[in-house]
């Protein structure tokens, strides 16, 4: 079996922590109760808040169980103890696309802590598993679905 663990940030698994015990304390307990009370309504074959409240309940275990596996296979990375010369776990790598001769910057984190919008990324998006173990000078081809992008190292930082 392959290895399923999930690389996380202390802050990313204290993040998604939190956001188990809001959905299962909180909004379970409200979605429960909208249930009961469209069950009390009378008539469930025609009753369209009972259905309208049981999606909404089936919506919110999935998710609650999304979290509790990701929870349950995760992995905190102690960052002080990754290569300084890789792109690894947690590294802010500076990159140059060579086919369209840019530099972009990315963050390599873990559920719970990418923001696409501000450049961190997931450790286990295409992007993050070409560019892992690479080092400055090195060049990463990575096939995506409209093609293959090809990035050199131009300067790693560990965060």
């Amino acid at each position: 079996m392959p290895d399923d663990r999930i690389p996380m940030s202390r802050e990313g698994f204290d993040k998604k922590k939190a956001e188990l015990d809001r959905l299962q304390n909180v909004e379970m307990i409200a979605v429960t109760k909208r249930v009961a009370a469209a069950r009390d309504m009378g008539d469930l074959s025609e009753n369209a808040e009972y259905h309208a409240a049981r999606e909404d309940q089936g919506i919110l275990q999935a998710r609650i169980n999304d979290l509790k596996s990701q929870l349950s296979r995760a992995l905190i990375v102690e960052k002080s103890i990754l290569p300084p010369d890789s792109v690894v776990f947690g590294c802010r790598v500076r990159v140059r696309d060579l086919d369209f001769d840019e530099e972009e910057t990315f963050m390599l984190v873990g559920p719970g802590d990418e923001d696409h919008d501000n450049n961190r990324i997931l450790m286990s998006s295409p992007i993050g598993q070409g560019l892992a173990g690479k080092k400055v000078g090195e060049t990463a081809s990575i096939p995506v679905p409209k093609g293959v992008l090809r990035f050199e190292v131009l300067e790693i930082e560990q965060a």
